[in-house]
């Protein structure tokens, strides 16, 4: 509940009448002021103790588990895998009768080897290439079978102007590294979207495997032009060093953002607008121009 799509969530969550009760752990407070009968815990997801207690003290029947740490979006590669496999474990063990999970997971369960679909669909071969894919992997292995219905939602990359997202942070910078071969095309979802679809599938009944991609794509040099930097094509040897210059930037490229930026991802979200009847706010290319939108901060100077 304390990173801003978990803030989100929660904010929409508490408009809903279906919901009695709504409750929330993390390492970071909200990020939004929420009702006052809210409940929220800051516990370390490692600590299986404290999570365990909080959690059954508040006793849910449905469990929307958001806690799947990106790498470098709040914490190191290391730290994420952690972090997430932990909380997921600490959380199943706590709760007892549940009649819904809903999930975040990603795309980046796919993979991207040479040969596997460019645009798969739920039905296609689970083939993890990068760390971050192997640890959504393991997460939906845990979960599956702990309630009733389980809405595994496999997210395009989550982009908006205030979510810790490794890849907003790169398009952001003023010169955007992009593959001078293929420049290939990824598709996104927006914060406010990413939020809304995880309420809508539970308040759905939504049981099964969902991708939920936002229509439309764009290449690296189209989101840098869309936010008026400067594309600077790259080939194969130069990523290293154009990594290692990103992170002085303070922009680190964990290896599922790099893959994306040099084979392109994306996958076939017609199930979950079809089957659920959800609709998108933003296309993939709207994204990137809202990230572009948010105002930076500007420094005020004390007046004498």
């Amino acid at each position: 509940m304390g990173g801003e799509l978990g803030t989100r969530v929660a904010t929409l969550l508490e408009r809903e009448r279906a919901v009695a009760a709504v409750g929330g752990i993390d390492l970071e407070p909200p990020r939004r002021r929420l009702a006052k009968d809210t409940f929220f815990a800051r516990i370390d997801p490692r600590d299986r103790v404290r999570m365990v207690k909080a959690v059954r003290e508040f006793a849910p029947t449905a469990l929307v588990h958001l806690g799947v740490f990106e790498p470098f979006a709040r914490a190191t590669p290391g730290d994420a895998a952690e972090h997430t496999i932990a909380g997921t474990v600490s959380v199943l063990d706590a709760v007892e009768s549940l009649d819904a999970i809903v999930l975040r997971s990603g795309i980046e369960v796919y993979g991207r080897r040479r040969g596997s679909p460019s645009v798969p669909d739920e039905s296609a071969r689970v083939d993890p290439t990068t760390g971050f894919g192997h640890t959504l992997v393991k997460t939906e292995g845990l979960v599956r079978r702990h309630a009733k219905r389980v809405a595994v939602l496999r997210f395009a990359p989550i982009v908006g102007g205030h979510v810790p997202s490794p890849l907003g942070r790169y398009l952001r910078l003023p010169v955007v590294g992009c593959s001078a071969i293929a420049d290939p095309a990824f598709s996104l979802v927006h914060a406010e979207d990413a939020a809304r679809a995880v309420v809508h599938a539970l308040l759905s009944g939504a049981d099964g495997t969902y991708n939920v991609v936002a229509e439309g794509a764009v290449t690296a040099s189209q989101a840098a032009r869309l936010g008026n930097r400067v594309p600077l094509p790259i080939v194969g040897p130069a990523w290293p060093a154009l990594t290692r210059i990103a992170e002085l930037a303070g922009a680190p490229v964990p290896s599922h953002v790099l893959e994306l930026l040099r084979r392109g991802r994306s996958a076939d979200g017609g199930a979950f607008r079809s089957e659920l009847g959800f609709g998108f706010l933003r296309t993939s290319p709207e994204v990137v121009q809202d990230l572009f939108e948010w105002a930076p901060v500007t420094p005020l100077r004390a007046v004498a």
